[in-house]
This record gives C-alpha cells, sequence and structure tokens, in this order.
C-alpha cells in the first residue's frame, strides 16, 4: 500500500501542464486568426448573394423567353409580361423605340457594366421609371417601404392591345403563383420594357432587362430575342 501511494504522488509531481504563459499565446493566436478569417467569410457570404441573385434574374429571364415566344405565335407579334402590345414601353423610358433612343436611355441601360450609371441603391429616384416583377405589395417578397418601384398596370382603353393582365400578375402566372425573393435585405426584382416596333423586314423585337433594386448596376441583365 505505502509503494503504491508513493507512485500515485510520484506521477503527480511528474505530470506538466500548460501554464498561464501557453494559455495566454494559445489564446492570442486564436483571436488573431478569427480577426482574419471574418472578412473571408463576409466576402463568401456576399459573394454567394450575388450569385444566387443573378442566377434568379436568370430564370426571370428564361420564363420572359418562353412567355415572348408563346405570344408571337398565339398573336404574331412577341412581347414580354407587362406588355399591353409588343411596340408598348413597361416602366418610364418613354412610349416608343424612337423616344427612348432620343432620350439615351439606350446607351444608360448599356453602360451599367462599366459602372458610369449611378442608379445603385433600392431607394434610388430612378426607381420610380421601373415596374416590379411580382408585385411591390407581394406578400412573399414586397418592396421595402421607402423605394421608388411602381407596379404596372393594365393600359386602359386600348381595343387592338392583346395584354389584359397587369405585369406583376402575369409573372407570378409564368411561376406558378412562386414568388422569387431577393437575398438582399433591400433587394426586390424589378424590370422594364424598351417597345418593339417596325414592320415586315424592319421589325424589330421589344427588349427586357431585368434587376435586383439591391443594386440594379452591379446586378442586371437583359433579354433581346
Amino acid at each position: 500500500m505505502r509503494q503504491t501511494l508513493k507512485r500515485i504522488i510520484k506521477n503527480i509531481k511528474n505530470t506538466s501542464g500548460s501554464s498561464l504563459a501557453e494559455f495566454a499565446t494559445t489564446t492570442a493566436l486564436m483571436a488573431t486568426l478569427a480577426a482574419t478569417a471574418a472578412p473571408k467569410l463576409s466576402e463568401m457570404s456576399e459573394g454567394a448573394k450575388a450569385e444566387k441573385s443573378s442566377a434568379e434574374i436568370d430564370k426571370i429571364l428564361t420564363q420572359a423567353q418562353n412567355f415572348y415566344q408563346e405570344t408571337a405565335n398565339l398573336e404574331g407579334r412577341g412581347r414580354f409580361p407587362g406588355q399591353d402590345k409588343y411596340n408598348m414601353a413597361v416602366g418610364g423610358y418613354g412610349s416608343n423605340y424612337d423616344y427612348a433612343m432620343e432620350t439615351g436611355v439606350w446607351d444608360a441601360l448599356e453602360a451599367w457594366g462599366d459602372g458610369s450609371v449611378t442608379f445603385d441603391k433600392w431607394d434610388h429616384a430612378e426607381g420610380s421609371k421601373w415596374c416590379s416583377v411580382f408585385g411591390i405589395n407581394n406578400d412573399d417578397a414586397p418592396q421595402q417601404v421607402g423605394g421608388q418601384v411602381q407596379d404596372d398596370q393594365v393600359l386602359q382603353n386600348c381595343d387592338d392591345c392583346p395584354g389584359a393582365m397587369a405585369g406583376h400578375d402575369e409573372w407570378l402566372r409564368l411561376f406558378g403563383g412562386n414568388t422569387i425573393a431577393s437575398q438582399y435585405q433591400d433587394g426586390h426584382f424589378i424590370y422594364v420594357v424598351l417597345p418593339g416596333g417596325g414592320t415586315g423586314l424592319d421589325a424589330f423585337p421589344p427588349i427586357l432587362y431585368v434587376a435586383d433594386a439591391e443594386n440594379p448596376s452591379h446586378f442586371n441583365n437583359f433579354l433581346e430575342p
């Protein structure tokens, strides 16, 4: 028994542990690693949201292409959701193609890629020229209070207009009633259509632009059939 007790005491004396200094050093290293990793994790999160937003815009354009082809087959000229007729604009960039060209809207929209357009935040006044894809008061993805985007409305007193449904209702129908929500807190999917025109061999199609209102200058794409 005495020998056993001596062995236990000896083992306890020989057992080594981390000193306070070593613990402090380890803690400092962990804090440094955490501080270094945090920005990288944030960048990864923002990058994932950006990719998701771009993918959702592509989904919207895909459905728009299907809608355009369907209306072209049924009506003789293709149009996009929100257009009462192929030669009518959606949004505030003019009532016809020539007007849009004369006011520089075409150049402005095309210039998004190089950052020369300042429509870069969700509550920018430029938003008043755009329409909501799924509706500004949609329960599943409403526009934030303070946003400037509008809902497209059915044009009244147009006897030869085949479209008889508001744009956001047509979009919802295309997606089976399912709303696509932006990944961003202030995001909201928006669109405009530059009208088509011409006749015969000189005919040209409308052009659809879709963006995420979080920052339209960063998150956007277009469809020109």
